[in-house]
């Protein structure tokens, strides 16, 4: 290929320039079509009897809102937050929710959105979608172990796919380092700064010992460890992990396991990330920098996770009359009505 000359590389920089702000422009386009208090007519009391459904479930499961917060992070990674994730696998097709990568979602937090929406479906029959009701349960679990409650924006309608390979494909995994987070969250329109807020989520909740096994075992260096693990975390893991194979569960964050706090990144300051794609936010300056501001100030990390869940929540979101509003959020209409009239 022959070298680009300045007109030709002011020509790709045009271009560029006018690429990015068409996707940033489509991107607000889709945004706009949401808006908080979305169902204030159709069904006002919507958001309220899902709160009510989460906080009944919590009291019987108190770390079940570490698995429903993921669940909707891991619904709008793939087809958009269209609720494709409660999908379940029938007639040969295997969806999202049985996904390898998807297993330790507990079925128990599925239920929780399931028994929403049946609760919501009594009230408003056919109005609240499965998508909309995934994000404002994400934002109570949020809310319940301290972080910040914010507006949702609504108006998501749900879609009528859902794949497992799909899941395995877009979803970022557990030993993925910056420049790989990065390109991951870019894809979805997020930005590396968002990416490291987003990640703090791993403050709640509980991981299986094979999503980091690798750092403990077999690691290419002397000690068969990672060197970016603190040692005495590493020996501790090692206890709770004795083998490669072990599928025991360890908090993400041991010192708040149940708390929405800034925790998560003093940790990985003290070299104490559980994964990969944790310790890594810290490999350059400029994410260092806030991680570091993240484990000063816990309001500026709340605030600002608020505000990225806001963002996440309107990837690749289905409006107006693009999908429908499953009454059932396992099984699509098509397949209801199908069964229904056999």
């Amino acid at each position: 290929m022959a070298p680009c000359g300045r007109s030709t590389m002011a020509a790709l920089a045009s271009v560029a320039v006018y690429s990015c702000l068409a996707l940033c422009l489509m991107s607000a386009s889709v945004a706009a079509k949401l808006r908080v208090g979305f169902y204030s007519k159709t069904c006002p009391t919507a958001e309220t009897l899902v709160r009510q459904t989460f906080n009944n479930a919590v009291q019987q499961t108190d770390d079940i809102g570490a698995d429903l917060l993921r669940m909707h992070f891991h619904d709008c990674f793939v087809r958009g937050c269209d609720g494709s994730v409660l999908i379940d696998s029938a007639n040969g097709n295997t969806a999202e929710k049985d996904a390898e990568i998807n297993q330790t979602i507990e079925e128990e937090a599925f239920q929780v959105v399931y028994d929403a929406k049946a609760s919501v479906e009594a009230a408003c029959p056919g109005v609240v979608s499965c998508a909309d009701i995934l994000a404002f349960i994400a934002r109570d679990s949020i809310a319940h172990y301290g972080g910040d409650f914010y507006d949702v924006p609504a108006g998501r309608r749900d879609g009528r796919i859902s794949r497992a390979s799909e899941s395995t494909s877009e979803l970022p995994t557990s030993d993925l380092r910056l420049g790989q987070l990065t390109k991951v969250f870019a894809g979805k329109g997020l930005t590396q700064a968002e990416m490291i807020t987003l990640s703090g989520a791993h403050t709640i909740g509980v991981a299986h010992c094979p999503a980091f096994a690798n750092r403990l075992y077999n690691f290419s260096s002397s000690s068969g460890v990672d060197p970016t693990l603190d040692a005495a975390y590493a020996a501790q893991l090692k206890q709770q992990c004795p083998t490669v194979g072990t599928d025991a569960e360890v908090p993400m964050d041991p010192p708040s396991e149940l708390g929405f706090d800034n925790s998560y990144y003093q940790g990985i300051l003290r070299h104490r990330g559980l994964f990969t794609s944790d310790q890594t936010l810290v490999s350059t300056p400029a994410a260092a920098a806030q991680v570091i501001l993240y484990a000063l100030d816990s309001d500026v990390f709340k605030s600002r996770f608020a505000a990225a869940m806001v963002r996440m929540g309107s990837i690749g979101v289905l409006t107006g009359s693009d999908g429908e509003i499953r009454t059932n959020c396992r099984v699509p209409n098509s397949i209801q009505l199908r069964y229904l009239s056999q």
